[in-house]
């Protein structure tokens, strides 16, 4: 009896050997995407107020978390029942991707018309109005999130394919929650950024101190920050969506082979991204005709 115990033991522990070798594998092959993750989600993280960031993180990290438990079963169902719905997943999800990526380029280059200036706009806007645009964003991110988590699992899981499936289940589960813990974690250390810098700034009374030069450092340095994670966060999405192109739809596979991939990823990326762009708009136009 006690033989066969450790024998269990010793069995258990050897494959904890394996999967913690293979989630290391399966991190590195996604470290990537998880880069674009966490400037995607810091950029949507972003502009709030300072009361508000922390609750806010945590109510995105929490649908984050609920993504992946979503994600996780269906991946593992389809990779062995249906593995081309999969692929048909990524694409969507990547078009979606490339529609906001290519939006915001749009709308930084078109200038929108200007709007006359009521009384009612000067207001402040209400308690309402403030809680409906902070869930308004906290979804936008979180469906964003579970964009980026399905090409997340899915690499994951390509690594440890020809496992067993307590292996498999194992070690992109792992994946997943370093991507959860690792990324929202990251992002509230950004966005708390100037929190920390007043703290150094108070410490004591010298002007000319370490903690008051790294301290004012910081507090000038969210906002700029802050405005690259905008721009690095467009760059992603589009990224993402141009790999998921390029690795899951066989022309674009072989399209401008030579070119170095990042640079492919993002021509692709931003190609599709405006023909969806385009197709939206004209969609809302003729919606709107037949409204009139």
């Amino acid at each position: 009896m006690a033989s066969g115990f450790f024998a269990l033991l010793d069995d258990i522990a050897a494959l904890m050997d394996d999967v913690g070798a293979m989630a290391k594998i399966s991190t590195k092959k996604t470290a990537g995407i998880l880069g674009d993750d966490l400037a995607v989600n810091a950029e949507k993280a972003s502009g709030f107020v300072s009361s508000r960031e922390i609750p806010v993180l945590w109510a995105i990290s929490k649908g984050s978390l609920l993504n992946k438990i979503i994600i996780l079963p269906i991946a593992f169902l389809l990779s062995a029942f249906l593995p081309w719905a999969v692929t048909v997943a990524l694409i969507v999800g990547g078009v979606y991707l490339a529609y906001e990526g290519a939006e915001k380029i749009y709308e930084f280059f078109v200038p929108h018309k200007p709007h006359e200036t009521h009384l009612d706009d000067l207001k402040q806007p209400t308690a309402e109005e403030v809680l409906a645009a902070e869930q308004s964003k906290i979804k936008s991110a979180i469906l964003t999130d579970f964009i980026l988590s399905v090409e997340i699992v899915i690499i994951a899981l390509g690594t440890v394919i020809g496992e067993t499936l307590l292996t498999q289940i194992l070690v992109v589960s792992i994946v997943a929650l370093v991507a959860t813990v690792g990324v929202y974690g990251i992002v509230a250390l950004i966005v708390r950024m100037d929190d920390f810098g007043y703290r150094l700034i108070r410490m004591n009374d010298k002007d000319k101190s370490i903690s008051d030069f790294f301290g004012h450092l910081l507090v000038k340095a969210l906002p700029i920050v802050v405005r690259s994670l905008s721009v690095i966060g467009t760059i992603a999405l589009i990224l993402v969506a141009g790999g998921i192109f390029v690795h899951n739809i066989e022309f674009l596979h072989h399209f401008l082979e030579t070119w170095p991939s990042f640079l492919r990823d993002f021509i692709v990326g931003l190609g599709i991204g405006f023909v969806a762009l385009l197709l939206f708009s004209g969609v809302k136009w003729v919606v709107s005709l037949f409204k009139r």
